[in-house]
Formats: C-alpha cells, sequence, structure tokens
C-alpha cells in the first residue's frame, strides 16, 4: 500500500498485521481520489473505520486541511500514527481512538466536515449506525460528501428515511463506493448538482 499522489507520493505505508483491518487497494484509492479530487484542497476530512489510515493520509497529501483518523484497535492506532510520522503529515491530523457511532457523536456541537470517508467491516449495519448518528450531526450539513465503502449488495434503499440521497454509486466488482449527501430539499439548490 502506498500513497498515491501528492507531497508523500509514491511513500510506502505500512498495514495492520492480520484480518481485522481491510485496506483499500491502490487501484481503488486512485480511481476514488480521482473523482474526488476537486473537493479535497483545503477540505476537512473525516476517515471513519481508519484501519492503517491510508485514505485520510491520501487526503492530506493531496491538499487537506485537516483530517481526522477515528479507529477503535489499539494496533491500527499506532500503525497509523507511524505512517503519519512517516509521511510527515502529523501536524494537520488528530488520531482518535474510539468507536466509530461513539466519536461521531461526541464531535457533534463541531464545525462541518467537507468529506466523511467510512469503510466499515462488511455486513454488520455500520453503515446506517454512522448514518443515523450523522442525521442532526453538526458535522454533517448539505454541503458535506459522505463517501461509503461497502460490498456490491449492501442495502441503502434506507437513505431517504434518514434524510440523505445518493449522489453516485461506483462499483467495483464485489464493493462499491456510495457518494451520499444530505436531502436537499427546502435548502440551497446549489449543492445539489455536486457529487
Amino acid at each position: 500500500m502506498r500513497v498515491i499522489a501528492g507531497s508523500a507520493r509514491s511513500l510506502p505505508l505500512k498495514t495492520v498485521r492480520g484480518s481485522n483491518t481491510r485496506p483499500t487497494t491502490d487501484r481503488i484509492k486512485e480511481t476514488l481520489f480521482n473523482i474526488i479530487a476537486p473537493e479535497i484542497p483545503g477540505c476537512r476530512f473525516l476517515d471513519l473505520f481508519s484501519g492503517s489510515g491510508g485514505i485520510g493520509i491520501e487526503a492530506l497529501s493531496r491538499g487537506a486541511e485537516q483530517a481526522v483518523f477515528v479507529e477503535q484497535d489499539r494496533a491500527a492506532l499506532q500503525v497509523i500514527r507511524q505512517n503519519l510520522q512517516f509521511t510527515k503529515l502529523s501536524d494537520r491530523a488528530v488520531v482518535t481512538g474510539m468507536e466509530a457511532v461513539r466519536a461521531v457523536t461526541s464531535m457533534n456541537g463541531q464545525k462541518p466536515f467537507d468529506i466523511i470517508f467510512m469503510d466499515p467491516p462488511y455486513g454488520q449495519g455500520h453503515e446506517r449506525r454512522i448514518l443515523e448518528a450523522l442525521r442532526d450531526n453538526t458535522i454533517a450539513d448539505g454541503d458535506t460528501l459522505i463517501l461509503i465503502e461497502a460490498l456490491a449488495d449492501t442495502d441503502f434503499s434506507y437513505l431517504e428515511e434518514l434524510g440523505f440521497m445518493m449522489k453516485r454509486d461506483k462499483r467495483y466488482g464485489t464493493n462499491r463506493h456510495v457518494f451520499v449527501r444530505r436531502s436537499t430539499f427546502g435548502q440551497n439548490s446549489s449543492i445539489s448538482g455536486k457529487l
């Protein structure tokens, strides 16, 4: 696993041993960041279920103002900190050792993130629980892009019920990236054309 582009381009990243984490492959990461590239410079980025930190580090390398990493596994937290130090990106990073829903709830009251990324363990319903926690939370507003990495057959039919809408669905075979924003009904419609 490596950083694809930006200030830390081509630097290798450590990964967590064992099967508790599942790093996004370089190919899929590159495709994702090609899609969201215009939104990265200067953004505040939240990386939930961070694993080795590869997604948040990629965002920092490409010019994100700040990335917050949320991960509850102790070994993974150590790897994230090592990767941030190696890539010289620690000064713009916050690393939080906490369960993801608790972390999202604890951040309520803070200003919105520009991008929230989550890559939870597959098939356990974490996606819906995080979106429920974001529904009435200040860290996600109508301009926040929420990116979800999930199995290709993961059900997202509940999005509208929770006040969100799918803006794009990028499939890679066995998995997918779902691009979600808050529903814009009654809000500034200028954001409706965004990803």
